[in-house]
C-alpha cells in the first residue's frame, strides 16, 4: 500500500523546498542554465502581500513529492479570472502514482472557488508524457496560439 497522497499551500518555512523543486524542474526540462531562482527572491515574491503567484506542495506520507505555482490573470472575453498553472513538477521516484492528478485536481477547486471561466498552461512540445497525461484529463491544445515573451535584455531594451 502507498503512502496518503496530501496538498497544502506552501508556507515561508518552505521557501528552500520549494527552490529545490524548481532546480529539479528546470534539470528535467533541460532548463538549468536559465534558473535565477533564490530561496530570498522566492520569499520576497511568494510571501508578499499581496503574493505575487502561490505555491501548492504535494506529499506521499510525510514526503515532498510534488508541488504547483499558479496565478490568476484575466480573460476579457469570458469577463471572468483564470488560473494560469506556471510550473507542476513530481519527483520521479513518485510519479505514476496520481499526485500529478491530485495537483491538477487541487488547482481546478481552486479555479472553480474563485469563478474561474478557465485554467491555462504550456508543456514543452518534446514531453510527450506528460502531453498524453494531459490529453487523458480532456486538456485541449491551443495550436492556433504560439506564446510571446519578452525577457532579459529584450524587455530591458524595450522602450
Amino acid at each position: 500500500m502507498s503512502d496518503p497522497i496530501s496538498i497544502r499551500p506552501a508556507v515561508r518555512a518552505d521557501t528552500a523546498l520549494i527552490a529545490d523543486f524548481i532546480r529539479s524542474l528546470a534539470a528535467y526540462e533541460r532548463l538549468s542554465h536559465e534558473v535565477e531562482a533564490t530561496p530570498e527572491r522566492l520569499e520576497a515574491t511568494l510571501f508578499a502581500d499581496p503574493p505575487a503567484a502561490h505555491c501548492v506542495l504535494a506529499f506521499a506520507g510525510a514526503e515532498p513529492a510534488g508541488f504547483a505555482i499558479y496565478f490568476f490573470n484575466y480573460s476579457t472575453f469570458l469577463a471572468k479570472p483564470g488560473l494560469y498553472l506556471e510550473d507542476l513538477f513530481v519527483k520521479p521516484d513518485h510519479r505514476g502514482r496520481g499526485i500529478g492528478r491530485a495537483l491538477l485536481l487541487h488547482l481546478a477547486g481552486i479555479a472553480r472557488e474563485r469563478g474561474c471561466g478557465r485554467m491555462e498552461w504550456a508543456v514543452l512540445d518534446w514531453n510527450s508524457p506528460a502531453i498524453g497525461f494531459y490529453q487523458s484529463i480532456g486538456a485541449r491544445f491551443m495550436d492556433d496560439w504560439k506564446i510571446c515573451r519578452l525577457a532579459g535584455r529584450s524587455l530591458e531594451n524595450f522602450r
